[in-house]
């Protein structure tokens, strides 16, 4: 079996119907993708998803649970539905570039020791670009924006950790480290990390993928008390996350991928500069 990408459900129906419409146009026919709903879909975002499993190219499955059982316990759930997987966890507003999940599962291929592939993200933290540690805007062209990212060479630097935008988790790193604490952590991206941190302890790889491209509006907001957990659990982490940032060792990479892009939107805009004109309408 293929990569499972998992959505868990949130409440903005209308960053969901962008996320899927992006999911359909940058991800290959036949993907497997379980939309996992933890009673949070309003009917608004229950109608865009009824409408999308109607149309979509890709093998989706939606379940929703009667009663919440919270972010981190329902997604250890769908982690444990799909033991022996290698798993995306996407959040809900985000919005993959074409190739995105191709490149991912690239990445994974070309190195055996990395445990989790992150993309790259407008609001990325450690893999945000243009700019490091900023909410950047959403990038015009996503189309030009994976071109882009396509043409970097494949390096796969190692991050201080996961970032939450999206995620790919190697099956086997996955199991040796166990599920997710549900019981330390509020919300689904904190526990995300401490499980990454736990793969890095066993020698697994947190690397990125510099070679995908997935936009987000925002960055993923951690629950109160989840940072400090991490921070006691890893006392090692904090800093290392500050110096990561103030170091920038990815700067060279992410002005190389603004270059690129530059190249890849160039001969659409000449495109719009010598465009046929529009005759004018007959009097």
């Amino acid at each position: 079996m293929g990569t499972v990408v998992l959505l868990p459900i949130g409440v903005d129906d209308t960053a969901l119907d962008r996320c899927l419409g992006a999911l359909d146009a940058g991800t290959a026919a036949g993907t497997a993708i379980w939309l996992a709903d933890d009673g949070q879909a309003g009917p608004r975002a229950q109608a865009v998803i009824e409408h999308w499993l109607a149309h979509t190219p890709l093998q989706a499955e939606y379940t929703r649970r009667a009663r919440a059982i919270g972010e981190v316990a329902h997604l250890d759930e769908m982690l444990r539905a799909c033991d022996g997987t290698d798993v995306v966890v996407l959040a809900p507003d985000a919005v993959p570039a074409p190739g995105w999940l191709q490149q991912l599962e690239a990445c994974f291929a070309r190195d055996a020791s990395i445990g989790s592939a992150t993309p790259w993200c407008n609001a990325g933290e450690t893999a945000a670009w243009p700019r490091l540690g900023e909410i950047n805007p959403v990038p015009d062209h996503l189309d030009a924006m994976a071109q882009a990212c396509a043409a970097l060479p494949s390096l796969h630097p190692e991050l201080p950790s996961a970032v939450t935008h999206a995620v790919l988790l190697r099956a086997n790193a996955r199991r040796k480290a166990g599920g997710l604490d549900m019981h330390s952590y509020a919300s689904w991206s904190a526990a995300l990390i401490d499980l990454s941190l736990r793969m890095a302890g066993l020698g697994w790889r947190n690397a990125l993928c510099e070679n995908a491209f997935v936009a987000r509006e925002g960055e993923s907001q951690a629950q109160e008390g989840d940072m400090e957990a991490l921070g006691t659990r890893w006392p090692a982490w904090p800093p290392r996350l500050a110096g990561f940032l103030m170091a920038d060792p990815l700067r060279a990479t992410r002005e190389a991928l603004q270059h690129l892009r530059q190249q890849a939107i160039m001969p659409r805009s000449q495109g719009d500069l010598f465009a046929a004109p529009v005759p004018p309408d007959p009097e």
